[in-house]
This record gives structure tokens, sequence and C-alpha cells, in this order.
């Protein structure tokens, strides 16, 4: 039998460098703002343990507490519908 070249197939297609940064949920911006402080208390702490750390004290917040970081979601996603309808209509 003939020897057949393989050819790649896969792969990732290349982000635009362009295009709009993706929206953050409520519970990342929760994050990005106690992980430091919780860090400080486990200093100890693997990646993966703050997250779990960090996820549990998001799931025993009552939803007046995540209020504001809903709201900054919400402000955030605007933005991103907002960059990306004008992303789409430069690119088409």
């Amino acid at each position: 039998m003939p020897k057949v070249a393989k050819t790649k197939s896969g792969g990732r297609k290349k982000k635009d460098e362009n295009a709009p940064k993706r929206c953050l949920s409520a519970y990342m911006f929760f994050s990005q703002e106690y992980r430091g402080k919780v860090k400080k208390e486990n200093p100890a702490a693997t990646f993966g343990e703050l997250g779990k750390i960090l996820g549990e004290m998001w799931k025993s917040m009552t939803d007046e507490q995540k209020k504001p970081f809903n709201l900054k979601a919400e402000k955030d996603k605007k933005r991103y519908e907002t960059e990306k309808a004008n992303y789409q209509a430069t690119a088409a």
C-alpha cells in the first residue's frame, strides 16, 4: 500500500486580536475582589483550593449580597454587546 501524507486536522482557529473581550460573570467579579483576601487568610492554599473556598463563599451569599456583582456583570454584558456589534459592523 502506498503511503499517504497525513494532513493536519483540528487545531484552533486563531482569535482576532481586535475582537472585543468577553463579558465577565457576577461570580468572576466577586472572585476578583475576594481572591486576595482569601489568599491572605489561607497562604498555603493552592489555586484549586482557593477556587473551592471562593465557590463556597459565593453559594452562601444571599441575593442581596450578590446584587453589586450582578449589577457589574450586567453593565459588562452591555459593554460587550455594544463592542461586539461595532466589531461585527466593521468586519462585515
